[in-house]
């Protein structure tokens, strides 16, 4: 399998990285400023950090905190490159205006975005899209934002049957799943696609067909506590797998690598070769932005394992960085969500190397594979005026783009061209009934192309899916660059923070796991202290971010491992944290309880912008005010609303 965008990402590795394969890069060009960061030692990309954000200043009044657009200029002056971010932030307002006009920060979304707000809304409401305009359309009636681009059904099938033979699958699904194994850069020469309704039904289906009566056993890598893994560790059990997982070193929450690799390597005592078992592999965590080797996945399969990579916690684009020509995993989990900043809902997407069916068991009827029906919306009718030019982009009905060369329109950035599909009578008039999904794509007729060519339909075409496509025309570097910059500014000022009058200048924020890094990924875990030094309960963190417009997360972090020299630390941390849940834990199980830190998490996309983070640094620094929890709690009250325990 060819990987052009390996080449890309080798040659743009810097001096600072000793393995090409095992870091994100920056740009490319020799002359740039971008170059010039990455190629300079680590400290001088941690002092531009720390220079955007004025040098040795802490902050101890919420409501003395420098103007966004004072620290925003200050951001670009210390990382000059920045302003090549900039096409991101015009596909935002031109695509995702909603983020604007709804005045919400989104940083609680995993997986990835398949459309755009503006495609959602030309789509439904029957707008031109017009190619020149540089302005968010006027926001359309609420009720259209509603209806989904497809439905889920779910489905009663055999998972080996359906991935060696296919099954069923309509045009719709079919042209979903060539263009997410284009966007995710896996062949279909060498992966097989099942849809699931998501990441744990995804992780569950493979369980429930892994030969753990063989190969016993099951290893996950993750800090958290994730519902997809608790799903998969359940249904392994009943089928025989020793259960093991990864340490992460405190307080670098790094792998503890000695441990892990004891576990990896195969027992050498025992005569028969047996197979490891399955490796679960995220490559990052989605909770704290700690980033793993990828040489884990090739020791894992060196030793007989079976590998399944959780690509959801990856940034967008971040497949390209895999070399799945050197690794190529025999399992691939990845979700995708509909649209940035509405209901999260979407399907998730189970990849099987073809090599690696016969591995799996014949299972019965397989719970969680979902088919994908596009909405009867999705063939709206039209007809278009004898004024509109040929090269003007009309869609009023499913979305399609044509991928030949030569076909590329002037429309928004650099997407491909779109034409309508619509039923006409003979004599003009619309038709009464509303054509089939099969009808629209096989006549000629219903196809409206601004094309010479009297057959309009070209044979490549795919659904244009305009959340995608803007990740490829952004790309690699620029996304990898925006996110490493977004990250590190945030943990930089939620580091500042400092509680006034303390004795020893008491930080408002603990941030777990990797501080400010070029190698960290875009997401961060913390916690709020008040000025007494006691933890503010996670969840109400999460309440009082959601009144204020910004969406965050809440987890668990476990299987830390504390050194020796960490014993008052690891007690200190931990005695309050496990105390009430290790009850409830024992009257469940009766077991040993793993320890567990809870936090708040956020997590950086590339459509987040600098007003975004400084949203959710100004919010979290109102607890800087001894009052602010017991303010909130009273204007809930005045707002005759229901009291929220604090």
């Amino acid at each position: 399998m060819e990987v052009p965008c390996v080449r890309e990402a080798s040659k743009a590795c810097s001096s600072w990285c000793s393995n090409p394969c095992l870091r994100l890069p920056e740009a490319p060009t020799p002359t740039s400023e971008f170059t010039r960061t990455a190629t300079t030692p680590k400290q001088d990309f941690f002092s531009a950090i720390c220079s955007s954000i004025r040098p040795d200043t802490s902050f101890t009044n919420h409501e003395s905190l420098p103007p966004w657009r004072e620290l925003y200029s200050d951001l670009k002056n210390s990382f000059r490159q920045y302003s090549n971010t900039d096409s991101v932030d015009q596909i935002r307002s031109q695509e995702y205006y909603h983020l604007s006009l709804s005045n919400h920060v989104c940083l609680d979304y995993t997986g990835n975005g398949l459309f755009s707000h503006s495609q959602q809304q030309n789509l439904y409401s029957g707008a031109a899209i017009a190619s020149t305009s540089s302005s968010p359309p006027p926001p359309q009636d609420s009720t259209a934002s509603e209806v989904p681009f497809f439905d889920i059904s779910y489905k009663s099938v055999n998972l080996i049957s359906l991935l060696r033979y296919g099954g069923e699958k309509s045009e719709f699904e079919l042209a979903m799943r060539k263009r997410i194994m284009k966007y995710m850069n896996i062949s279909e020469d060498d992966y097989s696609m099942v849809f699931t309704a998501n990441q744990a039904s995804a992780f569950k289906l493979l369980a429930d067909s892994y030969p753990f009566r063989t190969n016993h056993k099951l290893l996950t890598v993750y800090d958290y506590k994730n519902e997809a893994t608790e799903a998969m560790i359940e249904s392994s059990k009943k089928h025989g797998a020793r259960i093991l997982s990864a340490k992460f070193s405190w307080p670098s929450l790094r792998i503890n690598a000695k441990k892990l690799r004891k576990m990896i390597r195969k027992n050498k005592k025992k005569k028969k070769k047996k197979r490891g078992g399955l490796f679960v592999f995220p490559l990052q965590s989605r909770m704290t932005g700690a980033t793993y080797s990828y040489q884990w996945m090739y020791k894992a399969q060196e030793n007989g394992w079976h590998v399944l990579l959780d690509a959801d916690a990856l940034a967008a684009k971040e497949m390209e960085t895999l070399g799945l020509t050197l690794f190529l995993p025999d399992f691939i989990v990845c979700s995708f969500f509909k649209v940035l900043g509405e209901n999260p809902s979407g399907f998730s997407c189970l990849f099987v190397k073809k090599s690696s069916i016969s591995v799996l068991n014949k299972s019965s009827t397989s719970i969680g594979v979902v088919s994908l029906i596009p909405t009867g919306n999705l063939f709206r009718q039209s007809t278009i005026s004898e004024t509109e030019s040929k090269d003007q982009i009309v869609t009023l009905g499913m979305l399609f783009r044509r991928e030949e060369a030569g076909l590329l329109s002037s429309s928004f950035s650099s997407s491909e061209e779109a034409f309508e599909l619509q039923e006409v009578k003979e004599d003009g008039s619309k038709t009464q009934e509303e054509p089939s999904f099969s009808e629209l794509l096989k006549s000629d007729k219903r196809v409206v192309s601004n094309d010479a060519s009297p057959s309009g339909i070209r044979s490549s075409e795919t659904i244009e899916c305009r959340g995608l496509d803007h990740a490829d025309e952004v790309g690699l570097i620029v996304i990898s660059s925006r996110n490493r910059y977004h990250i590190n500014w945030l943990v930089n000022a939620l580091l500042c923070l400092r509680h006034p009058h303390s004795e020893n200048g008491a930080a408002l924020v603990k941030i777990y796991g990797p501080k400010i890094s070029i190698n960290r990924a875009p997401a961060v875990a913390f916690n709020v202290f008040d000025w007494k030094g006691d933890k503010i309960d996670p969840i109400l963190v999460q309440k009082l971010a959601d009144r204020n417009n910004v969406s965050l997360a809440c987890g668990f972090l476990q299987h830390v491992w504390f050194e020796n020299n960490y014993k008052e630390e690891k007690q200190k941390i931990l005695e309050k944290e496990n105390t009430e849940r290790r009850e409830v834990e024992h009257k469940k199980k009766g077991g040993q309880f793993d320890s567990e830190i809870s936090v708040v998490s956020a997590s950086v996309r590339f459509l987040t912008n600098f007003e975004d983070l400084y949203r959710l640094w100004a919010f979290v620094s109102r607890f800087l005010d001894a009052d602010f929890v017991e303010k909130e709690r009273w204007r809930y009250m005045a707002l005759n609303q229901k009291t929220v325990e604090v």
